[in-house]
Order: C-alpha cells, then structure tokens, then sequence
C-alpha cells in the first residue's frame, strides 16, 4: 500500500530576525541584571509592538527572536517603533551596559514545518541581521523596494553582500530609525547623539586616508589604500571591521577619534595620509584606541612611484598585516589590567592566551581555566574550545598523555563556527600531532583560504611540510608567518621549526645558524638546544655538539628524554632517526 506525502507548504510571508548586541558581554558583566531588563522590554515593547503589527513570534533563543509577518509594512513598521523606543526604554544605563538590537527583514517564500520555519527568506534575513550596525534595521532590496515611498523612512544602500551560507549575492539597504535627518550620512552619524556598545571582539574603523598632495589625481589612490586595508582586515576572525560605506562618511572632514568610536561603536580607529613630491610617495598611517586618544601603532612608508597600482597594494598589505597583532598586543594588556570576576568572554579568552605564551606547567593550569571562563560566559565562543584545546594539549605533551579531549574540542570549536580560521588552525595543530599530516593539511589550506594573511595558518601550513618530508616549501610558509606576526608570544616556536626544517633537508650549517639566532632570542629552551646539538654532530663540530648536548640536557631534562627516547607521534620513524643520528654524534647514548 503506497502511502501519500503530505505536499510541503510554501507561502511568501515577510521575516523579521533581531539579535541582541553584546550579549555575553552584558551576562558576563550582571546576568541577572540584564536578564530581567530584556524580559521588561519584550513583557512592555517587543512583543506588544509585534502584536500590534500583525506578527508572530516563530523562533526565540534568549537573545534573539525570529518574527513572521503577512504584512512587509507592518514587520518594517514593527521594527522602527522598536529600535526607536529600546533605548527609550532601557534608561539610565551606561552606555557600555545599554541593550540594543541588530533587526533583519526579508520577504520569501519560507516552508513551515510545525511551530517551524525554514527556507531562505529566513537564512537571508538572519545573515542580514548580522550586517546591520546596533540599533538599526538591515533589508534586503525586495523589502526596500516595496516600502520605499510609502513608508516616510531614508535607507542607505549597503550594496551587494556575499553572505555565509547563502549562494546568491544579495543587495542590501540600512536605515536607522532615530530622528528624521536632513541625509542618510546625517541619520547614520551626526545627529544621533548615541554612544554605541562595543562588540564582543576588538572592533576597528579604518577611515579615508588624506590626500595632502594638493593633486586631485591621487584621490583614487589615498581611498584605495584605505578600502583595500578594510578588506585585508575583513578577513581576520578575531576583529570586527566596521564596513567601507560607514567610514568614509567621514571622508573631507576634521574628525575627533574619540567622537568616531563613539559613533561608529569601535575600540580603535585607523587614520593616515598621504602626500605626493615629484615621483615619491609618503603614506603615514596611526592606529589610535578611540576611548582614550593612545596611539598603539604607527607607521611611515615612503616609496618610488613607478607602479602605482603595485605600490597601493604593497603598502595596503603592509598596513594590514602590522595592525593585526598591535591590535592583538593592545587586547592582552587591556585584559591583564581586569580584574578576573570582570572579565567578559574575549577578555577571559585573552587572559587564557597570555599564560599560553609562558610556557610552563602551572601557566598552562591557569589558562585552561580562563578559557573555562570564556566557555562558561559564552558557550558559542568558538575561541574559549580553541584556546582550551591548545592548552590541554601542551599539558598532556609535556606529561606524555593523550591529546584526544584536546582533539575533540578543537573540532568543537570548528564546529560551532566553520568559517573561524583560527578554529582551523587549532583543528589542524591537533590532527599533526596525532600524525594525521593529511588532515593537518586541509585544515591549514581551509583556515588560509578563509584569512590569507593569518600568520598562525601558515605557521601550520610551514609545520606540516616540515614533517611530510617538504621542508623547503615548509621554510617558506614558516618564514611568511614570521614576518606576519613579527612580536607573536609564540615566535620562539616558529624560529625552532626552521631550525628543524633546515636540519631535516640536511642543511646543518644553515640549521646551526637558525638554532643559534634563536638561542640568542630565546636561550632557556631545550628544543633549540637538542636541535642544535644535533646539527653541530651532523657537521663534525663535536665539542660544540657536547657543550650543546649537555646545555640541552641540563635545561629539561624530562622534556629532553621524552622526545629522544620515545618518538613523539607527529615525527616519522625516519626523521627521528635523522635526529638521533646527530645527537649520537654529538655524544648522547641510548
């Protein structure tokens, strides 16, 4: 007996996805506090407003609500009276503690399925929302275009987005409901008044660089830097990039840095110059943090003119790629200066990388309870897993255990944000020291694709051609992310795998150097020392070789012992082999 299905329901209907901002921040800082204040605004506001509007609740997760409305006017209509009267009635609160909400709208046809909704006018509305500046309200062009003219509101053109997940670029539009300003510039900035809450990670605006060369023609370039510098950082999953179309409203203006990252809601501002002599150029750029005027980097760049465009976008990488671990360095410091009951999650998660950095058995403890911290405030952090990860596995490496529970969490964090590089990276140091080099690899090729420039992807790109018997292609990528992150805490591990890439394509003198420089650096590390030992066997420098063996030895001995005598999983039989070989020179005995 054939049974019939039940033929799948469609119906076009207008969706309306809001999120909270700054969420975990906010629990983390007095979850009861917060809590009770978002109940009274759905108990008096929120929902009211969608009854009013004809909409109906489909979805909530605390903070986040999903809304379907018949109407396309009434979901915009809702979404206006809310975003204008939140910060009416959320008063009285600081505004690094105030409540606001991201609000998406679509119009598809969605397929119901029970109490609930899927298809893509849904998906589409939920990535809209995330695009959208705190407070204000994100469509895409369908909605815009049927309110436009009968609805007495002003949006501003976002332009085309490729959002996650969705296979069709979308236009998309922004409005802000407060005020009814002279222009959309006016209605996004000036006349606001309002003190935007920080995201959850360190936020940056980079504004239009300033053209001084007194020759109009060099507008395009000075912009293009600027643009080009937005885009580099898009890619960085630890930041939030406030986008293009934002910042140069500012263009042609005198600008207070502090007024730019109270209106714009970033911790740090970037502003530069530009001026042109003759067949030179000169590019200054600063990275200000916005609350307090502090400069945390700055940079001059003077260069010949002969390929402008070769030119830009030297200088454009150069500026990107020095800003990324300022911002990284700025971030620790704030958190290290937090007391611990205060931290938020990014903070704890900072905190958590700090005693990362040192080394040692009882900083490993202490930063696997930070990340705990980060977890417990934000169970969707990717990076609380990712930073747990590292930090289990560095202590079960030095004790000898299992890196399985650290395994697992790394392909936790990958899972809760697949498009988290960083996460990638984790994932793929674990699988490499499980000697799963093919694993390890597509991880490295996956975390590069989603951030070019991210110095840790490459780190891991360098270490998995090391131990796949492609040390020369693994210098290279190791060398690249050396000079990526140049003041990164856990340079002296970069510095080691040349060393070890040296030594493994048989290069000893070229591997005694690397060890060397690296001992000057950092000299209490048995690693470099064992290398180096080795190295210095396999070239027939013996006393140097000893002195180097019994430096190694002297140092740790545990760690010394555990990689000599028994073969840690990530090196092949044959490369430790080639290890022992130069440390037997060099004196050792089994």
């Amino acid at each position: 007996m054939s049974v019939t299905k039940e033929p799948i329901r469609r119906k076009l209907i207008a969706v309306l996805y809001a999120d909270m901002v700054g969420y975990s921040r906010l629990i983390g800082l007095d979850d009861a506090d917060t809590l009770e204040r978002l109940r009274a605004l759905r108990r008096n506001l929120i929902d009211p407003a969608i009854e009013e509007h004809g909409g109906r609740i489909v979805q909530t997760g605390g903070d986040s609500l999903l809304v379907v409305f018949d109407s396309i006017d009434g979901a915009v209509q809702c979404a206006v009276k809310v975003q204008q009267q939140v910060p009416v009635a959320d008063r009285d609160q600081p505004a690094d503690q105030a409540i606001r909400f991201r609000v998406g709208i679509n119009i598809g046809d969605a397929i119901a399925d029970g109490t609930d909704l899927h298809g893509d006018a849904v998906n589409v509305a939920a990535r809209l929302q995330a695009e959208c500046p705190p407070g204000g309200i994100c469509v895409s062009r369908s909605v815009r275009d049927h309110v436009h003219g009968r609805l007495a509101l002003e949006f501003e053109e976002l332009g085309t987005l490729n959002l996650k997940n969705i296979a069709r670029p979308v236009e998309a539009f922004v409005l802000r409901p407060n005020g009814p300003p002279k222009s959309i510039e006016q209605s996004l900035l000036r006349n606001t008044g309002e003190t935007l809450s920080l995201p959850d990670k360190p936020s940056v605006a980079v504004l239009a660089f300033t053209n001084m060369s007194g020759d109009p023609q060099q507008e395009y370039f000075s912009d293009g830097i600027a643009d080009d510098v937005i885009t580099a950082l898009s890619r960085y999953p630890s930041l939030f990039v406030i986008a293009r179309n934002s910042c140069f409203t500012y263009k042609g203006r005198a600008v207070d840095v502090k007024q730019v990252g109270r209106e714009l809601g970033v911790r740090y501002v970037l502003e530069g110059s530009l001026r042109k002599v003759s067949d030179r150029i000169r590019v200054t750029a600063q990275l200000v943090e916005a609350e307090t005027g502090r400069h945390v980097w700055v940079e001059r760049y003077d260069r010949d003119l002969a390929d402008i465009f070769a030119v830009q976008d030297e200088i454009s990488d150069a500026v990107a790629i020095a800003i990324v671990p300022a911002i990284a360095e700025s971030e620790r410091q704030r958190a290290m200066r937090k007391p611990p009951q205060s931290l938020d999650a990014w903070a704890a998660y900072q905190r958590g990388l700090w005693h990362l950095s040192k080394f040692s058995a009882d900083d490993y403890a202490l930063a696997s309870v930070f990340f705990q911290q980060a977890i417990s405030l934000d169970p969707n952090f990717a990076g609380g897993y990712t930073g747990l990860a590292y930090a289990q596995q560095r202590a079960a490496n030095r004790r000898g255990l299992s890196e399985t529970e650290s395994l697992e969490l790394a392909r936790r964090a990958v899972g809760l944000d697949a498009d988290d590089a960083e996460a990638r990276v984790s994932l793929g140091f674990m699988l490499l020291w499980q000697a799963d080099y093919a694993g390890a690899l597509a991880e490295s090729e996956a975390a590069l694709a989603l951030s070019p420039n991210l110095a840790s992807a490459h780190g891991l790109l360098g270490s998995v051609l090391n131990w796949s018997n492609r040390p020369e292609e693994g210098r290279v990528a190791l060398e690249r992310s050396i000079r990526l992150d140049p003041r990164n805490p856990n340079l002296a591990t970069r510095f080691n795998a040349v060393t070890v890439s040296f030594y493994l394509a048989g290069e000893y003198d070229a591997a005694i150097e690397a060890a060397r420089r690296t001992i000057r650096l950092y000299p209490d590390r048995e690693h470099d020392y064992r290398w180096l030992a080795a190295a210095l066997g396999q070239a027939g420098r013996i006393d140097e070789a000893k002195e180097a063996l019994e430096k190694a030895i002297a140092i740790a001995p545990a760690s010394f012992d555990m990689y000599v005598r028994t073969r840690v999983a990530w090196h092949r039989p044959e490369q430790h082999a080639h290890m022992l070989e130069g440390l037997r020179k060099a004196g050792w005995h089994d």
